[in-house]
């Protein structure tokens, strides 16, 4: 396929799954639980933080998060004791345990406390600037972890700027800015442009991209998806990440 005829079939994929069936699937799931806006945006920060692994299961462990905070994601945040938090140690989902839980849910009141919520520190960061994401990732996960906590609680929050794809936080922000129409990314976020979004790089969009040409690098990590960005904002500058449903949808349900 040449450049044309490429651009024509990935976005007949996007339009084949981002519809509102594809939420049914998929941890996005999670945040649509919730019409308050710090609700929405602490459900799905926390539902992506532990999306790797069996979907299934990440979807079950989002769920039972939600549960031990009462389905309430921001009250608790903001007015949980520590006989709360030792509810939640018995939480497991792969090496994200109740300890990790517990050192977020602080870092969370934190965040929302002193400086202003989620949307304000990735908006403050001196990276969207330069029309990108990734340095404003760096830059959250400099003030996630400001509270005391773990050294191990610290791999659960990628940095682009060490060469990872970063694939979890790229997918939450997806979510929260990308405003697709389509019922599935919520797009509350109206302070950051879409053009700014990375794709959310894992196994089987990067299979996918490799086999139609759009990335060369074997490994999935900082570079690759550098590389794969400029290939997407060729095909839609305004919303490269669309293209996400795409490669997502051909890699998972068509086995491409």
């Amino acid at each position: 396929m040449n450049h044309s005829e490429l651009k024509d079939f990935l976005d007949e994929k996007v339009v084949q799954y981002n519809t509102l069936e594809f939420i049914e699937s998929d941890p996005v799931q999670i945040p649509h639980l919730f019409s308050l806006k710090e609700d929405i945006e602490i459900a799905g920060f926390l539902g992506a933080t532990i999306a790797w692994g069996n979907r299934k299961m990440i979807i079950k462990n989002s769920y039972r998060m939600m549960d031990l905070m009462g389905n309430a994601p921001y009250d608790f945040v903001m007015s949980h004791t520590e006989n709360d938090l030792e509810r939640l140690e018995t939480f497991v989902h792969r090496t994200f345990n109740g300890q990790d839980f517990s050192t977020f849910i602080r870092s969370l009141k934190h965040i929302y406390k002193n400086h202003g919520g989620l949307e304000t520190v990735f908006t403050q960061s001196q990276g969207i600037e330069t029309a990108s994401t990734q340095r404003s990732i760096h830059d959250f996960k400099k003030i996630f972890f400001e509270i005391p906590h773990q050294y191990r609680t610290q791999k659960h929050i990628s940095d682009p700027l060490n060469n990872s794809a970063a694939k979890r936080i790229n997918m939450f922000l997806r979510w929260m800015i990308r405003q697709d129409n389509k019922g599935v990314d919520l797009g509350i976020w109206k302070s950051i442009s879409p053009a700014a979004l990375s794709c959310p790089l894992d196994v089987h969009s990067g299979n996918v991209a490799r086999k139609l040409g759009l990335l060369t690098r074997k490994q999935n990590d900082g570079k690759a998806l550098t590389e794969l960005d400029l290939q997407l904002r060729e095909f839609d500058a305004n919303d490269p990440v669309k293209y996400d449903f795409a490669l997502f949808g051909l890699g998972v349900f068509e086995g491409f």
